[in-house]
Protein backbone atom coordinates (compact mmCIF):
# COMPACT_ATOMS: atom_id res chain seq x y z
CA UNK A 1 0.00 0.00 0.00
CA UNK A 2 1.48 3.28 -1.04
CA UNK A 3 -1.25 5.82 -0.51
CA UNK A 4 -0.11 9.13 0.92
CA UNK A 5 -3.62 10.35 1.62
CA UNK A 6 -3.78 11.78 5.11
CA UNK A 7 -7.38 12.82 5.39
CA UNK A 8 -10.41 10.93 6.67
CA UNK A 9 -13.26 10.02 4.31
CA UNK A 10 -15.28 12.97 3.09
CA UNK A 11 -18.77 13.56 4.42
CA UNK A 12 -20.18 12.07 1.21
CA UNK A 13 -18.36 8.81 1.96
CA UNK A 14 -15.59 9.10 -0.62
CA UNK A 15 -11.94 8.84 0.36
CA UNK A 16 -9.71 11.88 0.07
CA UNK A 17 -6.35 11.98 -1.68
CA UNK A 18 -5.18 11.26 -5.21
CA UNK A 19 -4.21 7.61 -4.70
CA UNK A 20 -6.15 5.16 -6.88
CA UNK A 21 -6.05 1.59 -5.47
CA UNK A 22 -7.66 0.28 -8.64
CA UNK A 23 -4.69 1.32 -10.77
CA UNK A 24 -2.39 -1.32 -9.27
CA UNK A 25 -3.49 -4.98 -9.62
CA UNK A 26 -1.92 -6.09 -6.35
CA UNK A 27 -3.31 -3.14 -4.41
CA UNK A 28 -6.72 -3.78 -5.91
CA UNK A 29 -6.53 -7.46 -4.93
CA UNK A 30 -5.72 -6.60 -1.31
CA UNK A 31 -8.59 -4.10 -1.08
CA UNK A 32 -11.05 -6.49 -2.70
CA UNK A 33 -9.95 -9.32 -0.40
CA UNK A 34 -10.70 -7.14 2.62
CA UNK A 35 -14.20 -6.40 1.34
CA UNK A 36 -14.81 -10.05 0.51
CA UNK A 37 -13.55 -11.29 3.88
CA UNK A 38 -16.10 -9.12 5.73
CA UNK A 39 -18.79 -10.28 3.28
CA UNK A 40 -17.92 -13.88 4.12
CA UNK A 41 -17.95 -13.34 7.89
CA UNK A 42 -21.46 -14.69 8.39
CA UNK A 43 -21.05 -17.79 6.24
CA UNK A 44 -17.57 -18.74 7.43
CA UNK A 45 -18.41 -18.19 11.10
CA UNK A 46 -21.46 -20.44 10.86
CA UNK A 47 -19.58 -23.07 8.87
CA UNK A 48 -16.45 -23.20 11.00
CA UNK A 49 -18.07 -22.68 14.38
CA UNK A 50 -21.52 -24.29 14.68
CA UNK A 51 -21.90 -26.44 11.57
CA UNK A 52 -18.84 -28.57 12.25
CA UNK A 53 -19.72 -28.82 15.93
CA UNK A 54 -23.16 -30.14 15.10
CA UNK A 55 -21.54 -32.74 12.87
CA UNK A 56 -19.20 -33.76 15.66
CA UNK A 57 -22.06 -33.77 18.17
CA UNK A 58 -24.18 -36.13 16.09
CA UNK A 59 -21.17 -38.38 15.60
CA UNK A 60 -21.38 -39.28 19.30
CA UNK A 61 -23.21 -42.46 20.28
CA UNK A 62 -26.93 -41.82 20.02
CA UNK A 63 -27.57 -42.26 23.74
CA UNK A 64 -24.80 -39.79 24.51
CA UNK A 65 -25.87 -36.95 22.23
CA UNK A 66 -29.50 -37.37 23.26
CA UNK A 67 -28.51 -36.95 26.92
CA UNK A 68 -26.41 -33.86 26.11
CA UNK A 69 -29.22 -32.36 24.04
CA UNK A 70 -31.41 -32.16 27.15
CA UNK A 71 -31.15 -29.79 30.12
CA UNK A 72 -29.02 -28.88 31.92
CA UNK A 73 -26.58 -29.28 28.99
CA UNK A 74 -28.81 -28.30 26.04
CA UNK A 75 -25.82 -28.34 23.69
CA UNK A 76 -27.93 -27.96 20.55
CA UNK A 77 -29.84 -25.04 22.04
CA UNK A 78 -26.55 -23.34 22.83
CA UNK A 79 -25.33 -23.83 19.26
CA UNK A 80 -28.51 -22.12 18.09
CA UNK A 81 -27.76 -19.21 20.41
CA UNK A 82 -24.21 -19.03 19.04
CA UNK A 83 -25.69 -18.88 15.55
CA UNK A 84 -27.80 -15.92 16.65
CA UNK A 85 -24.69 -14.23 18.09
CA UNK A 86 -22.83 -14.80 14.81
CA UNK A 87 -25.68 -13.14 12.92
CA UNK A 88 -25.51 -10.17 15.30
CA UNK A 89 -21.76 -9.80 14.73
CA UNK A 90 -22.28 -10.22 10.99
CA UNK A 91 -24.46 -7.11 10.97
CA UNK A 92 -21.33 -5.13 11.88
CA UNK A 93 -19.31 -6.86 9.16
CA UNK A 94 -22.07 -6.17 6.63
CA UNK A 95 -22.21 -2.51 7.65
CA UNK A 96 -18.45 -2.17 7.17
CA UNK A 97 -18.76 -3.65 3.68
CA UNK A 98 -21.70 -1.40 2.76
CA UNK A 99 -20.08 1.90 3.73
CA UNK A 100 -16.71 0.80 2.33
CA UNK A 101 -18.13 -0.15 -1.05
CA UNK A 102 -19.96 3.16 -1.22
CA UNK A 103 -16.76 5.02 -0.35
CA UNK A 104 -14.89 3.38 -3.21
CA UNK A 105 -17.76 3.47 -5.69
CA UNK A 106 -18.15 -0.30 -5.86
CA UNK A 107 -21.31 -2.37 -6.22
CA UNK A 108 -22.46 -4.98 -3.70
CA UNK A 109 -23.26 -7.23 -6.68
CA UNK A 110 -20.42 -6.57 -9.12
CA UNK A 111 -20.42 -7.52 -12.78
CA UNK A 112 -18.28 -10.64 -13.28
CA UNK A 113 -17.28 -9.36 -16.72
CA UNK A 114 -15.41 -6.44 -15.18
CA UNK A 115 -12.32 -7.85 -13.40
CA UNK A 116 -11.35 -4.37 -12.19
CA UNK A 117 -14.56 -4.16 -10.15
CA UNK A 118 -15.37 -7.81 -9.36
CA UNK A 119 -14.41 -8.33 -5.74
CA UNK A 120 -16.42 -11.44 -4.77
CA UNK A 121 -14.42 -14.60 -4.05
CA UNK A 122 -11.06 -12.83 -3.67
CA UNK A 123 -10.52 -13.43 0.06
CA UNK A 124 -8.15 -16.15 1.27
CA UNK A 125 -8.53 -18.02 4.56
CA UNK A 126 -6.00 -15.59 6.03
CA UNK A 127 -8.08 -12.62 4.90
CA UNK A 128 -11.19 -14.11 6.52
CA UNK A 129 -9.27 -14.63 9.77
CA UNK A 130 -8.33 -10.95 9.71
CA UNK A 131 -11.97 -9.98 9.32
CA UNK A 132 -12.92 -12.17 12.28
CA UNK A 133 -10.19 -10.69 14.49
CA UNK A 134 -11.08 -7.14 13.41
CA UNK A 135 -14.70 -7.63 14.47
CA UNK A 136 -13.52 -8.93 17.85
CA UNK A 137 -11.18 -5.97 18.23
CA UNK A 138 -14.16 -3.66 18.60
CA UNK A 139 -14.45 -5.14 22.10
CA UNK A 140 -11.03 -3.79 23.03
CA UNK A 141 -11.23 -0.40 21.37
CA UNK A 142 -14.89 0.62 21.31
CA UNK A 143 -16.75 -1.04 24.20
CA UNK A 144 -16.95 0.06 27.82
CA UNK A 145 -15.92 -3.47 28.82
CA UNK A 146 -12.64 -3.03 26.92
CA UNK A 147 -11.74 0.09 28.91
CA UNK A 148 -9.48 -1.89 31.28
CA UNK A 149 -7.26 -2.97 28.39
CA UNK A 150 -7.24 0.52 26.92
CA UNK A 151 -6.34 2.11 30.25
CA UNK A 152 -3.06 0.19 30.47
CA UNK A 153 -2.05 1.10 26.92
CA UNK A 154 -3.59 4.48 26.13
CA UNK A 155 -3.68 6.33 29.46
CA UNK A 156 0.13 6.54 29.77
CA UNK A 157 0.35 8.06 26.29
CA UNK A 158 -2.28 10.67 27.06
CA UNK A 159 -0.63 11.55 30.36
CA UNK A 160 2.80 11.92 28.74
CA UNK A 161 1.31 14.21 26.09
CA UNK A 162 -0.38 16.36 28.73
CA UNK A 163 2.79 16.57 30.81
CA UNK A 164 4.81 17.74 27.83
CA UNK A 165 2.40 19.84 25.77
CA UNK A 166 -0.60 20.92 27.86
CA UNK A 167 0.62 24.51 28.23
CA UNK A 168 1.15 24.84 24.48
CA UNK A 169 -2.19 23.21 23.79
CA UNK A 170 -4.00 25.53 26.23
CA UNK A 171 -2.44 28.56 24.59
CA UNK A 172 -4.03 27.53 21.30
CA UNK A 173 -0.91 26.17 19.65
CA UNK A 174 -1.44 23.13 17.45
CA UNK A 175 0.51 20.13 18.71
CA UNK A 176 0.78 17.39 16.07
CA UNK A 177 0.88 13.76 17.19
CA UNK A 178 1.43 10.76 14.91
CA UNK A 179 0.03 7.33 15.80
CA UNK A 180 1.53 4.58 13.62
CA UNK A 181 -0.42 1.33 13.51
CA UNK A 182 -3.60 3.18 14.44
CA UNK A 183 -5.85 0.12 14.08
CA UNK A 184 -9.49 0.94 14.81
CA UNK A 185 -8.67 4.55 15.62
CA UNK A 186 -9.49 4.73 19.33
CA UNK A 187 -6.13 6.15 20.43
CA UNK A 188 -6.22 8.66 17.58
CA UNK A 189 -9.69 9.68 18.74
CA UNK A 190 -8.62 10.00 22.40
CA UNK A 191 -5.59 12.13 21.47
CA UNK A 192 -7.86 14.32 19.36
CA UNK A 193 -10.36 14.54 22.23
CA UNK A 194 -7.52 15.70 24.49
CA UNK A 195 -7.07 18.69 22.16
CA UNK A 196 -4.13 17.59 20.04
CA UNK A 197 -3.87 17.31 16.26
CA UNK A 198 -3.79 13.53 15.81
CA UNK A 199 -2.81 11.70 12.65
CA UNK A 200 -3.21 7.94 12.51
CA UNK A 201 -1.37 5.70 10.10
CA UNK A 202 -2.49 2.20 9.13
CA UNK A 203 -1.55 -0.22 6.36
CA UNK A 204 -4.31 -2.82 6.83
CA UNK A 205 -7.43 -2.31 4.74
CA UNK A 206 -9.35 -4.41 7.28
CA UNK A 207 -8.47 -1.91 10.00
CA UNK A 208 -8.96 1.12 7.77
CA UNK A 209 -12.43 0.07 6.62
CA UNK A 210 -13.52 -0.81 10.15
CA UNK A 211 -12.12 2.38 11.70
CA UNK A 212 -13.75 4.52 9.02
CA UNK A 213 -17.09 2.86 9.77
CA UNK A 214 -16.95 3.36 13.53
CA UNK A 215 -15.55 6.90 13.36
CA UNK A 216 -17.65 8.26 10.51
CA UNK A 217 -20.75 6.15 10.01
CA UNK A 218 -22.15 4.98 13.35
CA UNK A 219 -25.15 7.03 14.44
CA UNK A 220 -24.88 7.03 18.22
CA UNK A 221 -23.38 5.41 21.31
CA UNK A 222 -24.26 1.77 21.99
CA UNK A 223 -25.93 1.42 18.61
CA UNK A 224 -24.50 -1.99 17.72
CA UNK A 225 -24.45 -5.26 19.68
CA UNK A 226 -21.34 -7.43 19.64
CA UNK A 227 -20.68 -10.92 21.03
CA UNK A 228 -16.87 -10.87 21.23
CA UNK A 229 -16.38 -14.37 22.66
CA UNK A 230 -19.24 -16.30 21.05
CA UNK A 231 -16.92 -18.27 18.79
CA UNK A 232 -14.81 -19.51 21.74
CA UNK A 233 -15.70 -22.86 23.30
CA UNK A 234 -12.76 -23.49 25.63
CA UNK A 235 -11.95 -22.38 29.19
CA UNK A 236 -15.52 -21.29 29.92
CA UNK A 237 -17.19 -21.17 33.31
CA UNK A 238 -20.66 -20.93 31.78
CA UNK A 239 -22.55 -20.46 28.52
CA UNK A 240 -23.59 -17.01 29.73
CA UNK A 241 -19.93 -16.06 29.66
CA UNK A 242 -19.57 -17.31 26.09
CA UNK A 243 -22.60 -15.36 24.90
CA UNK A 244 -21.73 -12.09 26.63
CA UNK A 245 -23.00 -9.08 24.68
CA UNK A 246 -21.45 -5.63 24.63
CA UNK A 247 -22.59 -2.46 22.88
CA UNK A 248 -20.40 -0.40 20.55
CA UNK A 249 -19.32 2.29 20.28
CA UNK A 250 -19.19 3.17 23.96
CA UNK A 251 -18.43 6.76 22.94
CA UNK A 252 -19.77 8.22 19.72
CA UNK A 253 -17.17 10.49 18.08
CA UNK A 254 -19.69 13.01 16.78
CA UNK A 255 -21.56 13.25 20.07
CA UNK A 256 -18.30 13.61 22.00
CA UNK A 257 -17.20 16.49 19.77
CA UNK A 258 -20.53 18.22 20.27
CA UNK A 259 -20.37 17.80 24.06
CA UNK A 260 -16.83 19.19 24.14
CA UNK A 261 -17.86 22.22 22.13
CA UNK A 262 -20.75 22.87 24.53
CA UNK A 263 -18.47 22.59 27.57
CA UNK A 264 -16.87 25.93 26.89
CA UNK A 265 -13.41 27.28 25.99
CA UNK A 266 -10.46 24.95 26.30
CA UNK A 267 -12.59 21.82 25.88
CA UNK A 268 -12.59 21.64 22.09
CA UNK A 269 -11.30 18.75 20.03
CA UNK A 270 -8.11 18.82 18.06
CA UNK A 271 -8.04 17.76 14.43
CA UNK A 272 -8.03 14.13 13.32
CA UNK A 273 -6.83 12.49 10.12
CA UNK A 274 -5.72 9.07 8.89
CA UNK A 275 -3.10 8.00 6.36
CA UNK A 276 -3.38 4.71 4.49
CA UNK A 277 0.21 3.77 3.78
CA UNK A 278 3.31 1.80 4.67
CA UNK A 279 4.63 3.67 7.70
CA UNK A 280 8.29 3.49 6.67
CA UNK A 281 7.68 4.54 3.08
CA UNK A 282 5.43 7.51 3.89
CA UNK A 283 7.15 8.96 6.94
CA UNK A 284 10.69 8.86 5.60
CA UNK A 285 9.64 11.14 2.73
CA UNK A 286 10.94 14.73 2.69
CA UNK A 287 7.37 16.04 2.87
CA UNK A 288 7.10 14.59 6.38
CA UNK A 289 10.49 15.80 7.59
CA UNK A 290 10.23 17.26 11.11
CA UNK A 291 6.46 17.76 10.95
CA UNK A 292 5.32 16.15 14.24
CA UNK A 293 5.76 17.20 17.84
CA UNK A 294 5.27 13.66 19.12
CA UNK A 295 4.98 10.07 17.91
CA UNK A 296 3.03 7.52 19.96
CA UNK A 297 3.73 3.85 19.22
CA UNK A 298 1.38 1.49 21.06
CA UNK A 299 1.70 -2.26 20.42
CA UNK A 300 3.52 -1.30 17.23
CA UNK A 301 7.31 -1.50 17.21
CA UNK A 302 7.32 -5.31 17.30
CA UNK A 303 5.59 -5.35 13.90
CA UNK A 304 8.92 -4.23 12.38
CA UNK A 305 11.03 -6.82 10.59
CA UNK A 306 13.85 -4.26 10.75
CA UNK A 307 13.37 -1.91 13.71
CA UNK A 308 16.08 0.41 12.40
CA UNK A 309 13.75 1.39 9.55
CA UNK A 310 11.01 2.32 12.02
CA UNK A 311 13.42 4.41 14.08
CA UNK A 312 14.66 6.18 10.95
CA UNK A 313 11.07 7.05 10.01
CA UNK A 314 10.27 8.34 13.50
CA UNK A 315 13.49 10.36 13.59
CA UNK A 316 12.69 11.86 10.19
CA UNK A 317 9.16 12.97 10.99
CA UNK A 318 9.78 14.26 14.55
CA UNK A 319 10.72 17.87 15.15
CA UNK A 320 13.97 18.55 17.03
CA UNK A 321 13.34 17.83 20.73
CA UNK A 322 10.20 15.96 19.67
CA UNK A 323 8.85 13.22 21.92
CA UNK A 324 8.56 9.50 21.16
CA UNK A 325 6.21 7.68 23.53
CA UNK A 326 6.16 3.89 23.40
CA UNK A 327 3.90 1.36 25.10
CA UNK A 328 3.87 -2.30 24.17
CA UNK A 329 5.43 -5.75 24.30
CA UNK A 330 8.01 -7.31 22.01
CA UNK A 331 6.11 -10.08 20.25
CA UNK A 332 8.16 -9.89 17.08
CA UNK A 333 5.67 -10.52 14.28
CA UNK A 334 8.30 -11.70 11.83
CA UNK A 335 10.01 -14.18 14.15
CA UNK A 336 11.22 -17.22 12.17
CA UNK A 337 10.22 -15.40 9.01
CA UNK A 338 6.50 -16.05 9.58
CA UNK A 339 4.58 -12.92 10.61
CA UNK A 340 1.98 -13.36 13.33
CA UNK A 341 -0.01 -10.65 11.57
CA UNK A 342 0.85 -10.39 7.90
CA UNK A 343 0.83 -7.05 6.13
CA UNK A 344 -1.83 -6.15 3.63
CA UNK A 345 0.18 -4.36 0.99
CA UNK A 346 2.24 -5.75 -1.87
CA UNK A 347 5.63 -6.79 -0.56
CA UNK A 348 7.95 -4.63 -2.61
CA UNK A 349 11.53 -5.63 -2.09
CA UNK A 350 13.67 -2.82 -0.75
CA UNK A 351 10.77 -0.65 0.38
CA UNK A 352 9.03 -0.46 3.70
CA UNK A 353 7.50 -3.45 5.43
CA UNK A 354 8.23 -5.71 2.46
CA UNK A 355 11.99 -5.25 2.69
CA UNK A 356 13.76 -8.61 3.20
CA UNK A 357 15.50 -9.51 6.44
CA UNK A 358 14.43 -9.38 10.05
CA UNK A 359 15.89 -9.38 13.54
CA UNK A 360 14.40 -9.69 17.05
CA UNK A 361 15.69 -7.54 19.92
CA UNK A 362 15.46 -7.67 23.68
CA UNK A 363 14.07 -4.62 25.47
CA UNK A 364 17.56 -3.54 26.58
CA UNK A 365 18.75 -3.79 22.98
CA UNK A 366 15.77 -1.77 21.75
CA UNK A 367 16.58 1.06 24.15
CA UNK A 368 20.25 0.92 23.23
CA UNK A 369 19.36 1.11 19.54
CA UNK A 370 17.00 4.03 20.12
CA UNK A 371 19.76 5.99 21.87
CA UNK A 372 22.33 4.99 19.24
CA UNK A 373 20.10 6.50 16.55
CA UNK A 374 19.71 9.99 17.92
CA UNK A 375 17.30 9.79 20.85
CA UNK A 376 17.67 10.25 24.59
CA UNK A 377 15.64 7.99 26.88
CA UNK A 378 14.03 10.33 29.41
CA UNK A 379 11.67 8.01 31.27
CA UNK A 380 11.22 4.29 31.68
CA UNK A 381 8.24 3.06 33.66
CA UNK A 382 9.12 0.21 36.00
CA UNK A 383 5.50 -0.42 37.00
CA UNK A 384 4.51 -3.12 34.53
CA UNK A 385 0.76 -3.56 34.66
CA UNK A 386 -0.59 -6.75 33.03
CA UNK A 387 -2.66 -6.23 29.92
CA UNK A 388 -4.71 -8.63 27.86
CA UNK A 389 -5.41 -8.21 24.18
CA UNK A 390 -9.10 -8.83 23.47
CA UNK A 391 -8.96 -11.04 26.56
CA UNK A 392 -12.10 -12.49 28.12
CA UNK A 393 -11.59 -11.47 31.76
CA UNK A 394 -13.63 -14.46 32.96
CA UNK A 395 -11.75 -17.07 30.94
CA UNK A 396 -9.98 -19.93 32.71
CA UNK A 397 -6.97 -19.12 30.52
CA UNK A 398 -5.41 -15.67 30.69
CA UNK A 399 -2.92 -14.46 28.09
CA UNK A 400 -1.33 -11.26 29.36
CA UNK A 401 1.40 -8.87 28.33
CA UNK A 402 3.46 -6.74 30.66
CA UNK A 403 4.04 -3.89 28.22
CA UNK A 404 7.08 -1.67 28.32
CA UNK A 405 6.47 2.07 28.67
CA UNK A 406 9.23 4.54 27.90
CA UNK A 407 9.67 8.07 26.60
CA UNK A 408 12.49 9.23 24.35
CA UNK A 409 13.37 12.68 23.04
CA UNK A 410 14.89 13.37 19.65
CA UNK A 411 18.29 14.95 20.13
CA UNK A 412 19.09 18.26 18.50
CA UNK A 413 20.87 17.66 15.23
CA UNK A 414 19.66 14.07 14.93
Amino acid sequence: MASDTNQPPHEDGSWAGDFDPFSDPEERRVLFAAFDSFRQYRRTAHMNTTHRRRQAFYALPSAHWQMLAEPPFSILDNLNKVDDAIDTNAEIADAIVAVGLDSFGLSANPDQDDPCKYWHGTATAGDVNKAHSTIRQFYRDWSSEGEAERAVCYDPVLQDLRNEFQTRRDSGEQVRVLVPGAGLGRLVFEICRAGFAAEGNEISYHQLLASSWVLNHTEGPGQHALHPFALHFSNLHSRTQQLQQVQIPDVHPGFAMQQAAESGPGQGFGTMSMSAADFVVLYTQPTNHETFDAVATVFFIDTAPNLIRYIEAIRNCLKPNGLWINVGPLLWHFEDGNPHRSTEGPETEGAGIGEPGNVEFTEDEVLCLVERMGFRIEARDGDRRPCGYIQDPDSMLGNFYFPSHWVARKSLGA
